[in-house]
């Protein structure tokens, strides 16, 4: 080969490398800009899925019982999902709205303080006189802490009007994800085989199916046995602190949602407010809310094992850190699919990393 002929090659090759990578180049401008596009719709279409994957046992069952009729069941379960997310925002977050403000405008006024207890508190048996000086001091403490750091708590104000519209959006993000889930499930029969053919291409026939139903399992049995009692616990929670006239029930209740599904005990919000329905309310009352608190607090113990399925077993630090990680990501829908996704991840890699099981030997 002449030194031109070597040219010229070494010329179509640079060509062929530069067009090459603008067209890379081009491609990769253009997934970048659909990502940034849908970026904000992907925890919805998310959680919609986790939805339909969990809810649909009951939807092949209602289905039946309605006679086949997919489009009735998928239409039923919507508007059940709408229900459970509406009617309890539209019960308590009027009230809670109304705590968040005027938390704020005190908190921006400079007139936020503790109550003193009620002086009744001394009159109880045994720790009546120490339990009302503890309280006293405490109260007296908090005010000059608030009254010290003022400026900051201008700051604190305008962020609680924030957690306030935060909380509105995620609402308006369930409501969505629940009409999704709803289509989904109509397609359900479709996605699963979809499903299946993408892991199969990436792990093999054999191992795909089982990626693909122990992703099913997984997702069902968090769903149910994590997100299932920790929405059980904060619906009781948000019953009791109705009925015994707790301010901002709402607030407490999501609360309790929150440490319920990053598996902590939802009596560390319901005792501090049941030691203040005390100072509060009659004694009889007062005991009887301590007591349900306490039930509450403890149902998880015979939730958890109605509700979460057998042989899965994800340690609930994957739950804990896959809940607060979501929720920093993605808000409070994060919250809920954090935790599914990372469950979800942990236990793939538990399935890829098991030797795959021996043959049988064929018989001699």
């Amino acid at each position: 080969m002449t030194s031109a002929d070597s040219s010229t090659v070494d010329q179509k090759f640079l060509s062929n490398a530069m067009a090459s990578f603008l067209q890379i180049g081009a491609l990769l401008i253009l997934l970048m800009m659909c990502f940034t596009i849908v970026r904000p719709f992907i925890s919805i279409v998310v959680w919609a899925l986790i939805l339909a994957v969990a809810i649909y046992p009951l939807h092949v069952s209602m289905t039946a019982r309605l006679g086949g009729r997919e489009k009735a069941s998928a239409t039923l379960f919507v508007l059940i999902g709408l229900a459970i997310i509406l009617v309890p925002t539209w019960v308590l977050g009027e009230s809670s709205l109304s705590s968040l403000q005027s938390l704020a405008h005190h908190l921006r006024e400079g007139t936020f303080s503790v109550p003193a207890p009620n002086p009744g508190v001394a009159d109880w048996p045994v720790i009546g006189a120490k339990t009302y000086e503890i309280w006293s001091n405490a109260a007296s403490n908090i005010d000059a802490f608030l009254d010290e750091y003022q400026t900051q708590l201008v700051g604190l104000a305008q962020k609680v009007f924030g957690f306030a519209s935060g909380a509105l959006i995620g609402v308006l993000q369930f409501v969505v994800s629940t009409i999704i889930a709803g289509a989904l499930l109509l397609q359900s029969k479709g996605g699963y085989k979809a499903s299946r053919e993408i892991m199969a291409s990436l792990v093999g026939t054999e191992r795909g199916a089982k990626f693909t139903d122990t992703s099913i399992l997984t997702i069902r049995s968090v769903v149910k046995g994590v997100l299932g009692v920790a929405v059980v616990q904060a619906l009781l929670s948000a019953i009791g602190l109705v009925l015994i006239g707790v301010p901002a029930a709402g607030l407490w209740a999501g609360a309790v949602l929150v440490l319920a599904i990053v598996q902590l005990p939802p009596i560390l919000i319901l005792g501090p407010i049941a030691f203040w329905v005390f100072s509060v309310a009659e004694p009889v009352p007062a005991t009887i809310f301590l007591v349900y608190s306490i039930i509450v607090s403890v149902s998880d113990a015979f939730l958890k094992p109605m509700l979460l399925g057998r042989g899965l077993e994800t340690p609930m630090l994957v739950i804990l850190i896959g809940a607060i990680g979501g929720a920093i990501a993605m808000g409070i829908v994060g919250l809920f699919i954090g935790a599914v996704i990372l469950a979800l991840g942990y236990e793939l890699l538990v399935t890829w990393m098991a030797p795959d099981a021996p043959e049988p030997e064929e018989a001699g």
